[in-house]
């Protein structure tokens, strides 16, 4: 191994083999030839004793790619939980929110703005942001955005909190002044050491595919300790099994990958927020009957304003899905994708992961779908079954004709050259 990706290992987890390892030499040959350094150990001892230069390197190699309400179905899920089991347990406590890595701001804003349009006020959550890249943070603390920050059919998110500029779209200061951001490197023995109060939910989304096993499991001990005991914690797709694998369970959730404290047992404050919830809708006197019974707390109202209007920009979470004998296999998703049913081949492979994240084949699979439906998260599912089964012939295929469109010929090359060598060294085993 490079001691450079040794390095970046140690102090930040980096896996080379997670974004790959000609992608960091190419960044390393970069650095060293724009500072006059021919010899790699001449700059792993810069990057020792230079902080600025580890820097460079690490603004360098972060993936920062992210956009507004990604995925919409974890925000949905934490706002229900927020209303229906956080809010009645705790009536007049703050919600205390950690988002890590929160790259440059979308996702901590998006859970701001959604919390701020579910009713909830401002002074009743706060959200601790963090990100080892400072020029992420920069951007995330100015709150204005391009259009790629923007994705998906509905941004009517966009028209209530933003406003429009010459420089792009400027966050409202409401949403922008309740998030508190700041660098930090979650595997550092200094991270957050002095937090006394643990946090109640916590995204920490599409960062452990970034770490080898080891340093995923140290991660999670570390949210797990971060995390209150009745808290949430949130992951991406992909990393929900190794969650399990580390001691958490399933919050069963669909579609959110969201996952609880091993041994938490829903208390009374879960059943009052049910009940709650069923009362919303109930006749009167039927309500005032069973409140009495019930002796549920008295909770703050939300804004009449805020109450009345739809989250249009979540999707709303799915019932739970029955049990079929037989679910649909990826072949058959695969025959309708064939056919052109996009919608029907999508739902198979995103109820196979729901069953298992950690099936290559399934991320491949949705990746072609959401590719031909022009969806620009397909990168991303082929990214998790690269990480998958990094010798998958097909995904390096797909993955190359997307750095050659969007132009970026240098990654392309490499990954077409990473597919011949596999192809000619599967001939050479048969």
């Amino acid at each position: 191994m490079c001691p450079i990706e040794k390095l970046l290992r140690e102090t930040m987890g980096l896996d080379a083999a997670s974004i790959g390892s000609g992608v960091i030499q190419r960044t390393l040959r970069l650095r060293m030839k724009s500072l006059g350094i021919i010899r790699v150990e001449e700059y792993k001892t810069l990057l020792e004793s230079s902080k600025t230069e580890w820097q460079e390197l690490v603004e360098a190699v972060v993936v920062t790619e992210t956009w507004f309400f990604r995925d919409g179905e974890p925000f949905q899920a934490f706002i229900r939980f927020a209303r229906e089991e956080w809010l009645p347990a705790h009536p007049t406590r703050v919600l205390r929110l950690l988002c890590v890595p929160c790259s440059s701001g979308e996702e901590p804003y998006s859970i701001l703005m959604a919390l701020h349009d579910s009713g909830l006020p401002v002074d009743r959550f706060h959200i601790d942001a963090t990100d080892i890249s400072a020029r992420a943070l920069a951007r995330a603390r100015r709150g204005i955005y391009s259009r790629n920050s923007f994705r998906g059919k509905d941004l009517t998110f966009r028209d209530r909190h933003f406003r429009p500029s010459k420089d792009g779209y400027v966050l409202e200061p409401t949403i922008r002044n309740a998030g508190n951001f700041f660098e930090a490197n979650l595997l550092s023995p200094a991270f957050l050491a002095q937090q006394n109060e643990p946090y109640d939910a916590i995204f920490c989304r599409n960062l452990l595919i970034y770490f080898d096993r080891p340093t995923q499991a140290r991660a999670l001990q570390k949210l797990e300790g971060l995390l209150a005991p009745s808290g949430l914690l949130f992951v991406g797709p992909a990393e929900q099994p190794l969650a399990l694998e580390q001691g958490f369970v399933s919050a069963n959730i669909p579609m959110a990958f969201a996952c609880r404290k091993a041994g938490f047992q829903p208390g009374t404050s879960g059943t009052e927020a049910i009940a709650r919830s069923v009362l919303a809708g109930a006749r009167k006197a039927p309500a005032v009957r069973a409140a009495r019974f019930l002796k549920l707390p008295e909770l703050p109202l939300p804004r009449p304003e805020a109450a009345a209007r739809e989250l249009s920009f979540l999707k709303p979470l799915p019932p739970s899905l029955p049990l079929k004998p037989k679910p649909a296999s990826l072949d058959e998703a695969r025959r309708l994708a064939d056919a052109g049913k996009l919608n029907e081949a999508a739902a198979i492979c995103e109820a196979h992961l729901q069953r298992d994240g950690t099936t290559a084949q399934a991320w491949y699979l949705l990746g072609l779908v959401r590719d031909a439906d022009g969806d620009p998260t397909a990168a991303d599912c082929y990214r998790k079954a690269l990480y998958l089964e990094p010798n998958h012939y097909e995904t390096l295929l797909q993955l190359t004709l997307l750095a050659e469109k969007s132009g970026d010929l240098n990654r392309a090359r490499t990954l077409r050259n990473r597919a011949e060598r596999l192809k000619k060294q599967e001939a050479a085993e048969r």
